[in-house]
């Protein structure tokens, strides 16, 4: 399995956003210039993290997105079922009878198992989780900032 540009920029996005949570709206142009990603295609990112319900905009000159839950209750797999579809390693996995030889299939065992690690993992890792990593590193890292 290998991550999009979108899912993988999406996380940047979601983790920008919950660095700054409690600041107030951040502005799309602060974010894109922090990550270093146009503008143009973080406004790609926004809507379905927006119609999910994982993100909130306010209009007006203070306006701007915030998180809309808290960073412990948003994970990655969360994130990244909304931005990519979904995570399965191969379509078997969750459509067996779109396959003649799913039933004794001992390769869609393996496919299986791989992605339910995979998974797991994702939704084991939240954005609070992910804040907390990121402080360390900048903690033992000379400055360096998201």
């Amino acid at each position: 399995m290998k991550l999009s540009t979108r899912g993988r920029y999406g996380v940047r996005l979601m983790l920008d956003l919950a660095l700054h949570q409690g600041e107030g709206p951040v502005l799309l142009r602060e974010i894109a210039k922090r990550q270093e990603i146009s503008e143009k295609y973080l406004w790609q990112l926004i809507n379905p993290l927006k119609a999910a319900g994982m993100i909130n905009s306010q209009r007006g000159a203070h306006g701007g997105y915030v998180l809309a839950k808290k960073p412990a209750e948003i994970n990655l797999q969360q994130i990244l079922s909304v931005l990519e579809g979904s995570l399965c390693m191969v379509d078997c996995v969750e459509n067996p009878a779109g396959c003649d030889r799913a039933p004794g299939c001992v390769t869609r065992d393996v496919w299986t198992e791989a992605s339910k690690g995979i998974l797991d993992t994702l939704e084991a890792m939240t954005l609070e989780k992910m804040v907390e990593g990121h402080l360390k590193k900048v903690d033992s890292s000379a400055g360096y900032d998201i």
